[in-house]
């Protein structure tokens, strides 16, 4: 069963080295400070190798499963969803990990203006595109935020 899926595509210019940006994207502690923005105590557990797990999950204990596809240090991030996470337990068979299975994020980080641009593509469900979207541009203004040193 294929679902449709709506991208999300955001982007941001942050007065910082990309360096710093993608160190405040994929290392912890900030990134519970920007993912936050999608749910409390959203964190990630991978080492972000290309195909290893990630799985993102909240103080639910719920979330996504995916596989780093991509990475391209301090220019490219990509991940593929593979599942869900519910009450803990990975979940590849139920119907909502079958509609997420395939989706991919991808952060595409560049030099320009002086600084650096930050461009996030995420595939979303269409009844989730417009709580997703608002969740992105404050989880973005927030890496703004912290790669800024605000």
């Amino acid at each position: 069963m294929e679902t449709k899926k709506d991208l999300i595509r955001q982007s941001v210019l942050i007065n910082a080295p990309k360096e710093k940006v993608w160190d405040v994207l994929f290392t912890d502690p900030y990134i519970r400070l920007w993912y936050a923005e999608f749910g409390e105590g959203s964190h990630a557990k991978t080492d972000w190798k290309v195909g290893s797990k990630a799985i993102f999950t909240d103080n639910s204990k719920s979330g996504l499963v995916a596989e780093v596809i991509v990475n391209q240090p301090n220019e490219k991030l990509s991940v593929e969803y593979t599942g869900v996470v519910t009450n803990g337990e990975e979940d590849y068979e139920s119907e909502l990990a079958k509609e997420v299975k395939g989706g991919r994020e991808t952060y595409h980080i560049s030099e320009r203006d002086g600084g650096t641009y930050l461009e996030i593509e995420c595939n979303m469900a269409p009844e989730y595109y417009e709580e997703m979207s608002a969740a992105w541009v404050k989880a973005l203004q927030k890496v703004k935020n912290l790669a800024e040193g605000k």
